[in-house]
């Protein structure tokens, strides 16, 4: 608690008090950071974008072709690409699988009071983010390319003041 002696001094005292105690628990404004973090992420697989914007390596012709594998009439009987292969192809974006298990599974928990962290359960979510060589990992079948998926983007950065500001001057 802050003293004052004067009555507009108090004034000002009762606000940083009330401003250091909603500091003391900020996990409020971390849970909206978390949501909008989370979804920012998964925006980033329709995308295939970084959060600087520049776009993701593309995938490599091995990965098209084992894709493409998982379906009937992907190709025509000469081994051409058939309409619904070349449909197939073009909607095919890196880090979005049969499944899409790494997209649909990015989610944000609280670490205490003061730490909201963003992730997956996942676990190639941290190749698939910063990438990897065979040489470094002799069980890949391949060096795989960064796809950064995490981080904060400028409206990622802005959007996390705003949600603090708010929630410091008495929102959320």
């Amino acid at each position: 608690m802050i003293s004052a002696d004067s009555r507009g001094s108090r004034e000002v005292l009762v606000v940083l008090d009330q401003l250091l105690g909603r500091m003391d628990d900020m996990r409020p404004a971390l849970l909206e950071i978390g949501e909008d973090q989370t979804q920012s992420v998964k925006r980033r697989f329709t995308t295939a974008t970084a959060p600087d914007g520049s776009a993701w390596a593309p995938n490599k012709q091995s990965t098209m072709d084992a894709y493409l594998g998982l379906f009937k009439g992907s190709h025509k009987k000469d081994g051409s690409l058939s309409k619904k292969g070349t449909a197939r192809t073009a909607a095919k974006k890196p880090g979005t699988g049969e499944t899409k298990a790494l997209q649909t599974t990015i989610n944000y928990q609280l670490q205490g009071a003061d730490t909201v962290a963003i992730g997956s359960p996942m676990v190639y979510a941290a190749m698939f983010n910063f990438g990897g060589t065979r040489s470094q990992f002799p069980h890949l079948w391949g060096d795989i390319p960064a796809r950064e998926a995490f981080g904060f983007s400028d409206d990622d950065r802005a959007n996390i003041l705003n949600v603090v500001e708010s929630y410091l001057l008495g929102g959320t």
